[in-house]
């Protein structure tokens, strides 16, 4: 039978005595040194005979694989799902534990999410363990909600976010479409940590004796004179009429949304409808790695037409047949850039570049294992594109918002105006 590290074991130990005083463990492990085990070992130590284990649906065979091969079937039984699952479990009080993969995705700030809600409404009660390789991934006011699916939160004298906001929370104001509006993205770093210290084990790369170095490379492309044109009347005039459909960017976010996907060579039209108007860049990337084996990923829906288009039969959006076949893969960057390892790829491609600084810092790293010394990534980006900008944003932690693009297109404006 396989077996765990020495320091997963030890994690282990440490999560159950913090599961039986406080209810809530959260384990905050970087990728790739083993939450997923951890937490199972976790849920054997602590007695549980019925676990659910909330995932991402492209990790759960994954888990399955773990829960049979480490002999965790012999000591507890587990429903492994996904979130948008998770109102179809008809008999949520049957489980006596919960492990809540990529727990971060539930740090909304002001309002929780739908599933958020969904969450503690089926399981406040529940002992749970939460895993994340990034907590706070952009800002730590995202703790609140993290906890406050549980009755068992530190904070759970608060009445809500706003309330918890008055105490953790640097609040300042800034302008938003002509009004002044509270801004919660400045959490109080030290005094939250404080809160949740006795909640929270957290275990980096380097403690687990990872010694991976992963290198970026940007390569251009330029696209076809088509894109530019539609791009160049788009910004003009805000809006490209053709004979059946309509490009309407009339707010500054839909202008935002459809260069992004202009410049990556789709676009979705007005009527709902989408289409590939430009094959360049994936061409690109066949021509450029046609010797490698590779992970791709993409963010839009209509992007995965453009590379299947391209490469044919040569690519899947299967992890067991890319693992087991010559076959590139193809994933959608917030889908694929947790809980799945792509170890068998020789580089990470990068056909767009999300809006979010938690997919550019896991996706990133979807290629690492303890034995890999050495990791490739590369970012597809169009010249004179977005991608560019939205890259110097979420290397830094921030996320891509309107806001920012609207500085940025303003002053690209003036450049040009000046050029």
């Amino acid at each position: 039978m396989m077996e765990l590290r020495d320091y997963q074991i030890d994690i282990a130990n440490r999560a159950v005595d913090i599961l039986k005083v406080n209810k809530i463990v959260y384990i905050s492990m970087e990728v790739r040194t083993g939450k997923t085990l951890t937490a199972l070992e976790t849920a054997k130590l602590y007695g549980a005979k019925r676990v659910l284990f909330l995932t991402k649906k492209k990790a759960i065979s994954s888990i399955q694989s773990d829960y049979y091969d480490f002999g965790y079937d012999k000591h507890f039984e587990i429903l492994i799902t996904n979130d948008e699952s998770m109102h179809k479990i008809v008999h949520p009080f049957y489980y006596e534990l919960l492990i809540h993969d990529e727990h971060h995705r539930y740090g909304s700030t002001r309002k929780p999410g739908l599933a958020t809600k969904t969450y503690k409404q089926m399981f406040a009660d529940k002992p749970m363990i939460f895993l994340s390789g990034t907590m706070t991934p952009e800002s730590f006011s995202q703790v609140y909600h993290q906890f406050w699916v549980s009755n068992y939160s530190p904070f759970r004298h608060y009445a809500n976010f706003y309330r918890w906001a008055d105490d953790y929370v640097f609040k300042f104001q800034r302008k938003i479409n002509g009004f002044m509006v509270n801004d919660y993205s400045k959490g109080n770093e030290l005094k939250i940590m404080a809160a949740i210290a006795p909640y929270v084990i957290t275990f980096t790369q380097q403690q687990a004796g990872f010694s991976t170095e992963i290198e970026e490379e940007v390569l251009y492309v330029d696209m076809s004179d088509k894109t530019k044109m539609i791009v160049k009347k788009l910004e003009k005039d805000l809006v490209v009429e053709g004979k059946d459909e309509v490009i309407l960017a009339d707010t500054p976010v839909k202008l935002m949304q459809k260069l992004h996907q202009l410049w990556s060579g789709t676009v979705k039209f007005e009527s709902g409808n989408s289409m590939v108007i430009d094959t360049t860049k994936a061409e690109f990337i066949k021509s450029r790695f046609l010797n490698n084996k590779i992970g791709i990923f993409y963010k839009f829906k209509e992007e995965l037409n453009v590379l299947s288009q391209v490469f044919g039969d040569s690519l899947t959006t299967d992890l067991d047949e890319f693992d087991s076949t010559n076959k590139n893969i193809a994933l959608q960057i917030v889908s694929g850039r947790e809980g799945i390892s792509l170890k068998n790829a020789d580089y990470l491609v990068f056909y767009n570049i999300d809006f979010s600084a938690t997919s550019y810092w896991q996706a990133r790293d979807r290629l690492t294992t303890m034995e890999r010394k050495f990791n490739k990534v590369y970012w597809i980006f169009s010249k004179g594109g977005i991608e560019d900008k939205i890259y110097k944003s979420v290397k830094a932690k921030k996320k891509y918002t309107v806001n920012i693009f609207k500085k940025d297109y303003e002053k690209e404006k003036q450049r040009t105006e000046i050029i």
